[in-house]
């Protein structure tokens, strides 16, 4: 599994210089600057701590099961073509050597609900699904929400039991311009995700 950040700080030196600090224990494979330098802090086969408490599936230790990629922007800001361009690339090669599927690339948000909303509404999944690199419900069509809970869950969202944190979580990443109840897209959008790619207990790095 990989999962994706971004540093919520000033600038990619001074989010270096908060990975490096042992006192802060946090920590990420990889930081990708706002230029798309992209440093490599830990080796990919050991642990870093950059997902803390949370879910996705099946798997309660993320910290163990996954490299994480911290993105240098303030969380508010778009993100540099530079930054998704190296992002990309880093993406291609952990992919490659890692045999990690498209659905298996979330967002800090996904598996840390109402603890981390990383990384964010501005963040282009669709672009990435594009290449392969994650997943995006374009053939989604509308859908039952009554069943939206049961979808999101099959799909990997297990981290809260709470309907409108799990709504909100939800839309954070696939429709972050959305208000109000759930409703027959988001509800479509969910029962395609679960139909293609559900929560795999046997994957590796599931």
């Amino acid at each position: 599994m990989v999962v994706l950040h971004y540093t919520a700080m000033k600038s990619a030196s001074a989010a270096l210089a908060t990975l490096c600090n042992p006192a802060n224990e946090v920590s990420a494979h990889y930081l990708i600057a706002e230029d798309g330098e992209v440093l490599s802090l830990v080796p990919e086969a050991m642990r870093a701590w950059h997902a803390g408490a949370g879910r996705w599936g099946t798997e309660t230790d993320v910290n163990s099961r996954s490299i994480g990629i911290e993105i240098a922007n303030d969380g508010y800001s778009p993100f540099a073509a530079a930054q998704m361009n190296a992002l990309e690339e880093v993406l291609d090669g952990i992919r490659a050597r890692w045999a990690i599927r498209p659905e298996r690339v979330i967002g800090h948000s996904d598996m840390a609900p109402g603890r981390k909303i990383d990384p964010g509404g501005r963040f282009d999944w669709r672009r990435l699904a594009m290449t392969g690199l994650s997943v995006w419900p374009a053939a989604a069509g509308q859908g039952d929400p009554s069943e939206f809970a049961v979808h999101a869950r099959t799909f990997g969202y297990t981290a809260t039991d709470d309907p409108d944190l799990l709504l909100s979580v939800f839309r954070l990443r696939f429709r972050p311009w959305a208000t109000g109840p759930v409703d027959a897209v988001d509800a479509g959008i969910a029962a395609h995700l679960a139909q293609l790619y559900p929560v795999d207990v046997n994957a590796a790095w599931a």
